[in-house]
């Protein structure tokens, strides 16, 4: 992909004029963002690196996104994340609930590349509101399990009062992530027994007892 550059009388006229941001533009560096992310991790992710790399001012950025965590979120949502309708997932019934957010989680993690996709879980590690704010910009990813999913399959008596989420936000992400990175497919079939044989059963054994460490997903 081949960059236009953005020199500082560019910069000075959309501000002087109030342009409206050239969206084919920002995609272009939202794009760099992930390349980035991927390459040398969250961590060390800087808003210099990425202006180098989309051949951009930093002043450009920072106009649109005021942290790191603001633009690798835009990022998410314009690259992996678009796909997704935003929507809160309401089934009817737990399994259908899941089901679905594992498909909407298998969906988003094959839509990147898998090591950009292990970087951005490392980066969650280290900063866990990156990834409350990935939901609230998105919409529900299927990375955390959704309180009102939760809730309502308590009310439904599917879960007993109690019941964790941390079984789900431990598991699926880590698993969907691992057949992600070797090629192995994660189809209905796949989704439905992962469901029906893990994901329930651990959420109803969950019950009674604090989680011992935060998921990985959480």
């Amino acid at each position: 992909m081949s960059f236009r550059n953005e020199s500082a009388a560019d910069v000075a006229a959309e501000v002087r004029t109030g342009r409206p941001r050239d969206r084919i533009r920002e995609g272009e560096i939202l794009v760099c963002v992930l390349e980035l992310v991927g390459e040398v991790g969250y961590d060390a992710l800087t808003f210099e690196a990425v202006a180098r790399r989309a051949r951009a001012s930093k002043a450009t950025l920072y106009r649109r996104w005021e942290t790191k965590r603001d633009m690798v979120v835009a990022a998410v949502k314009a690259g992996p994340a678009s796909g997704g309708s935003g929507e809160p997932v309401d089934t009817g019934s737990l399994r259908g609930d899941l089901v679905a957010l594992c498909e909407r989680l298998d969906t988003t993690m094959r839509s990147a590349d898998s090591t950009m996709s292990l970087m951005l879980l490392q980066a969650g590690l280290e900063d866990p509101d990156l990834c409350r704010h990935i939901e609230e910009v998105t919409g529900p990813t299927g990375a955390k399990l959704p309180a009102s999913v939760m809730a309502a399959a308590i009310d439904r008596g599917e879960l007993p009062a109690g019941a964790q989420a941390f079984p789900y936000e431990e598991i699926t992400g880590s698993v969907l992530l691992l057949r992600r990175m070797n090629g192995l497919p994660a189809g209905p079939e796949y989704l439905a027994h992962l469901v029906d044989t893990i994901l329930i059963p651990a959420l109803r054994a969950s019950v009674g007892s604090e989680p011992p460490l935060s998921a990985i997903f959480s």
